[in-house]
């Protein structure tokens, strides 16, 4: 149960052990360090990290809130499949929040803004296909960096605790990445922000935030035990056509 290697998931003992504690089980489930039906033990995480079990059971709690685990009385908690629902929820509840993100943006540009986005996507290319990992933080860090310049830091919390089951594919898909594709649409996002076009703008981030429906199917099928599937005939994933960007 101990995690792969990441400086990141260490604690600090000097502040807060519960949000530490909670942080790092959360990434570790998303990235697939803790895989969907791994059974984890309150008591060995409590060893593993060198506290008491007291936070390792209030980070269960909270991560049951976001149903990335499932607390069993009397028989442990275990590491919840991918739901194929909530990855399609959490994607259209996402890209309606960021499509109103980059319209806001757009309305009145920001040169500074842009400047920065832009040496962002430089530091995504720079990375490129060589760290997927790597590759996933920065985009993290690029639709956070819309979101706080759109005044919208509250919203990105609430889109955080719902993208989860979002995130899991995307790891699970992290070998077969199209990360010169992603970062072409970055750019567009960006330039189209930049010329104050909030219809193409708008246009470009459905565009980027439909991308994983193009690969869950294969995702799926490459990886069955780990997704929560519909009994019989699995449902295609809705993608609407965007006509002229604004169809929200």
């Amino acid at each position: 149960m101990r995690p792969k290697q990441n400086s990141d998931w260490t604690l600090d003992l000097a502040t807060s052990i519960t949000p530490q504690i909670t942080r790092i089980l959360r990434e570790r489930i998303i990235q697939n360090d803790l895989k969907p039906g791994d059974q984890i033990s309150e008591s060995e995480l409590a060893r593993d990290y060198g506290v008491s079990r007291q936070p390792v059971r209030e980070a269960f709690i909270k991560l049951a809130d976001q149903e990335l685990v499932e607390i069993r009385p009397q028989r442990g908690t275990v590491v919840t499949r991918i739901g194929y629902f909530a990855v399609l929820d959490a994607r259209f509840l996402r890209e309606a929040i960021e499509a109103d993100i980059v319209k806001i943006l757009a309305t009145a540009p920001d040169a500074g803004l842009v400047a920065d986005l832009r040496e962002q996507i430089d530091s995504q290319a720079a990375v490129g296909n060589d760290d997927p990992t790597a590759f996933m933080q920065l985009d993290e860090k690029f639709h956070r960096t819309l979101a706080h310049a759109a005044g919208k830091a509250g919203a990105w919390k609430q889109i955080e605790g719902l993208k989860s089951q979002m995130d899991r594919v995307r790891y699970l898909s992290l070998g077969e990445i199209r990360v010169d594709n992603l970062i072409t649409q970055h750019r567009a996002v960006v330039e189209q922000v930049a010329a104050g076009d909030v219809i193409a703008a708008n246009a470009a981030i459905r565009l980027h935030l439909r991308e994983v429906l193009n690969d869950l199917p294969q995702i799926i099928q490459g990886n069955q035990q780990f997704f929560d599937l519909p009994d019989g005939d699995m449902p295609p994933p809705v993608n609407a056509p965007i006509q002229g960007g604004n169809n929200a």
